[in-house]
């Protein structure tokens, strides 16, 4: 059952993201960081913590839970050495992310040359 309110969740976050992308004149980019945003807010009030018990992993894929994962590390280390740990806390659990990201598209530069 765990696989099917996974798929569904991602499926309407997805379902949300092209219906935006459709009826708005809103780039791919500005949806991305909407749908952190409300990752962000949804975990500041605990709501996002919900949703991962019944959904799943399948909360865990969508862009929404890189504002979640932000959130989630500042506010645990906020609680752990005070309003310092909010900046460093940040990317103590999206530092994997963040950083094959940029490796990865390094390395993509390297090999395929981009478009005008």
């Amino acid at each position: 059952m765990n696989y099917l309110y996974s798929f569904l969740f991602v499926g309407f976050v997805c379902l949300i993201g092209q219906i935006i992308l459709d009826n708005t004149k809103l780039t791919a980019g500005h949806i991305t960081s909407i749908f952190v945003v409300i990752g962000a807010f949804l975990d500041v009030f605990d709501i996002y913590d919900s949703i991962i018990n019944i959904v799943g992993a399948g909360a865990m894929v969508p862009i929404t839970s890189f504002g979640h994962s932000l959130i989630h590390g500042a506010i645990a280390k906020a609680n752990e050495v005070g309003l310092v740990g909010i900046l460093s806390g940040m990317f103590d659990l999206t530092a994997t992310g963040i950083s094959s990201a940029l490796i990865f598209s390094f390395f993509f530069l390297l090999i395929f040359k981009p478009k005008d």
